[in-house]
């Protein structure tokens, strides 16, 4: 009995189902390849002096701005993001690389530490190749808010992308290769997920970084712990949107829709359940529900497009269908709930009312234009439903009291709060979660020395 070769990698217009283009499975000797590339260009980056390494983030983001307009149209094409937005995940990737360039040397300077009878220093040494496997949803910004300030670190960076959008890490990968970092800085495995837990294992690989799903996450977590190899995990969310009764609504409102709605609602941070105090639920609602309802679904290649497609046509399958359980367990149709036929994978903008912690979409992450709207009879009562969540990834907060916000904020189990401002990832400060979120984290400084080894040198002086 013969085994069936596997489909190759394919990219997919998800709003007309055209096949891009299919790219055929790295051979195994290819692997081997891309692994040694790796390898010798850590020999070389670690020892690149960092005012190198930083003049060469700032090439990259030359590259980027020089490209803008073809790495945005690529993001639409192959996940379907609409085109404002997909140009705004190009520049915030340009900009991430400057102010590592300014900021990331400082981050990695030695940290002398006075002891009896000598002195001692902490260094950030690189570990080495970091194997990343990367999602879809920020086909730019995800890849690059965790190889930059890896590589500003001195560490390689060999990246697994999701299938769809092999284009856009082919173009990152060009982008490098002009910037001058050495060969294989950012290298390229075009794998089966069968083939991973294989380039986990090789000695070559030092640690492991995933954005993705929970399941995925529980199995590179469990593989590398058998290795004894780190990483470090960003899954999914089910992100709180408290609203309590004296915020402002129409800010509230704002920020709620921007926030569930952006990029489709394929966003691991976006706020996903709508936790609202009662003497403000039915105006909020009310609000929430015209305000979504205005949204423009349509060609995401056109600019005041706000929805396009979703990325892939089982996932919009699986949405509809924890929307269709969640209203057999009582939720409210408010608006929405339905797959566009035809060609694509259009889902209209929906909107869940009545929802209780028992439903499908309190309970799981809806990955996709669906809101979930709760009532909470106050403001203890809302705390406790959001922390009510296998996730704990961010949380929004919506008050004009931020005494109590802070206060709530102390007790969210979550890896950011927000108060009155939806959930954003920004180079100046840490991100990640917790719980079933996932643990470690990216950006800021954690970002630079996630991946570091932070080695003691001590000179006895006795």
């Amino acid at each position: 009995m013969t085994t069936a070769t596997p489909l190759p990698a394919r990219s997919v217009n998800p709003a007309n189902g055209e096949v891009l283009n299919d790219w055929p499975w790295d051979t195994p000797d290819a692997i081997q390849q891309a692994l040694e590339t790796g390898h010798q260009a850590f020999l070389a980056w670690r020892q690149v002096p960092l005012a190198q390494r930083a003049a060469a983030l700032l090439r990259l983001a030359a590259l980027i701005r020089r490209d803008k307009e073809k790495m945005a149209r690529l993001i639409v094409l192959e996940m379907g993001k609409p085109i404002g937005q997909a140009r705004g995940e190009v520049e915030k990737s340009a900009r991430l690389c400057e102010w590592y360039a300014q900021h990331g040397p400082a981050m990695l300077a030695a940290e002398p530490t006075l002891v009896d009878d000598g002195e001692a220093v902490i260094e950030y040494r690189p570990l080495g190749m970091l194997l990343a496997i990367m999602p879809w949803n920020f086909p730019l910004w995800q890849v690059l808010r965790g190889a930059v300030p890896a590589l500003i670190a001195g560490n390689v960076w060999l990246l697994k992308p999701a299938p769809g959008v092999m284009g856009c890490a082919y173009l990152i990968r060009d982008w490098i290769a002009q910037a001058a970092f050495p060969d294989g800085a950012l290298g390229i495995l075009n794998v089966t997920p069968e083939a991973v837990s294989t380039v986990m294992a090789d000695d070559r690989i030092a640690a492991v970084t995933l954005t993705g799903s929970v399941r995925a996450g529980s199995a590179v977590a469990s593989r590398a712990g058998a290795l004894i190899k780190k990483c470090v995990l960003e899954l999914g969310g089910s992100d709180p949107f408290i609203v309590l009764k004296d915020a402002d609504l129409d800010e509230a409102v704002r920020a709620a829709v921007a926030g569930r709605y952006q990029n489709s609602g394929q966003v691991c941070a976006a706020s996903k359940r709508m936790i609202v105090e009662a003497p403000v639920a039915e105006e909020f609602t009310k609000r929430f529900v015209a305000a979504a309802s205005a949204l423009k679904v349509g060609d995401p290649l056109e600019e005041d497009t706000w929805i396009g497609p979703m990325a892939r046509a089982d996932l919009r399958d699986e949405l509809h269908q924890q929307v269709q359980d969640s209203l057999a367990e009582g939720a409210t149709l408010l608006l929405g709930g339905e797959k566009v036929a035809g060609a694509g994978n259009w889902y209209t903008p929906t909107v869940l009312g009545n929802v209780t912690p028992q439903m499908t979409a309190f309970r799981q992450e809806l990955f996709g234009p669906v809101a979930a709207i709760t009532i909470a009879r106050d403001a203890a009562h809302a705390l406790a439903l959001a922390n009510d969540s296998d996730f704990g990834l961010c949380a929004t907060l919506y008050t004009a009291d931020v005494a109590l916000a802070k206060n709530m904020a102390q007790q969210l189990e979550s890896g950011g709060v927000f108060i009155n401002g939806y959930s954003a990832s920004d180079p100046r400060v840490a991100f990640g979660g917790v719980k079933k979120s996932g643990f470690g984290r990216e950006l800021s400084h954690f970002g630079v020395r996630e991946f570091c080894n932070a080695q003691t040198v001590w000179l006895d002086r006795k």
